[in-house]
């Protein structure tokens, strides 16, 4: 099968390669859903290990159902994140990446998604992120959700040591509307809007957001991960066909994606 596919940098998937049944006729006919949806798209973000483990030979199976130019995003654990809260979580960090590893060179980008509760605090923040990157030196894109991440102080911390500030819609506060932090990698999620994970976005919108990135790509030389998140209507695989397609219209010829 023949796949469109976006500018160089340019990467986009969904949380999760579950394909609603209106959506089978854009993907092969065999294999699991995972190798099916490796057809088409080009990334996938795992959030399942939020919410518990995965052995490490999982991840090294669901490496070897996909295509070598294939990407996972991975996010966090909560126990990092909302249980320790960034504090003291290196332990549960290790153990996590170790798992992770499992998908060798397939593992992208690591996302962390801080609880709304959790305002900015610079020391801690600064100890967090200097210890996972003496532990992983891939792209990182951090979710904050407390209104006190958007400013400069946190922007600056954020780039210091590469790391992306997510885009997330639906946009909590007006200095959410962007993407921020480090400006090398440009990581979206969109969770659907307004009605969060049910809502699909109308192709105006999507093709506006093809342009975006298309521009963050080309011109700015970010690598852009766009994530659909709205599944729970399944929506998120028809958003993102609908973005690849427009992505990829008057796009130069991609040579492989990084």
């Amino acid at each position: 099968m023949n796949r469109a596919m976006p500018p160089l940098l340019l990467r986009i998937g969904c949380a999760g390669w579950s394909l609603p049944r209106v959506s089978w006729p854009d993907f092969p006919a065999e294999g699991s859903h995972l190798a099916r949806y490796a057809q088409r798209f080009d990334v996938v973000e795992i959030d399942s290990s939020f919410y518990k483990p995965h052995r490490r030979e999982t991840y090294e199976r669901w490496a070897a159902s996909t295509p070598g130019g294939f990407r996972f995003a991975v996010k966090l654990p909560q126990t990092i994140t909302h249980e320790s809260r960034l504090v003291d979580a290196m332990r549960a960090f290790e153990t996590f990446l170790a798992q992770v590893r499992g998908l060798g060179r397939k593992l992208g980008c690591l996302v962390v998604q801080l609880p709304p509760s959790l305002a900015f605090d610079a020391s801690i923040a600064k100890r967090f992120l200097a210890a996972l990157r003496k532990r992983f030196e891939g792209p990182v894109a951090l979710e904050p959700r407390h209104r006190t991440w958007f400013v400069p102080q946190a922007e600056a911390l954020l780039s210091q040591f590469r790391v992306a500030r997510v885009l997330a819609d639906p946009v909590l506060f007006e200095e959410a509307a962007a993407p921020g932090g480090w400006p090398g990698l440009v990581y979206l999620r969109l969770h659907g809007s307004p009605r969060r994970y049910w809502s699909a976005y109308d192709e105006a919108l999507l093709q506006r957001l093809a342009v975006r990135l298309r521009q963050a790509s080309e011109e700015e030389g970010a690598a852009c991960w766009c994530i659909f998140d709205n599944t729970a209507s399944g929506a998120a695989v028809g958003n993102a066909l609908t973005l690849l397609r427009l992505a990829s219209k008057s796009a130069p010829p991609s040579v492989g994606h990084p």
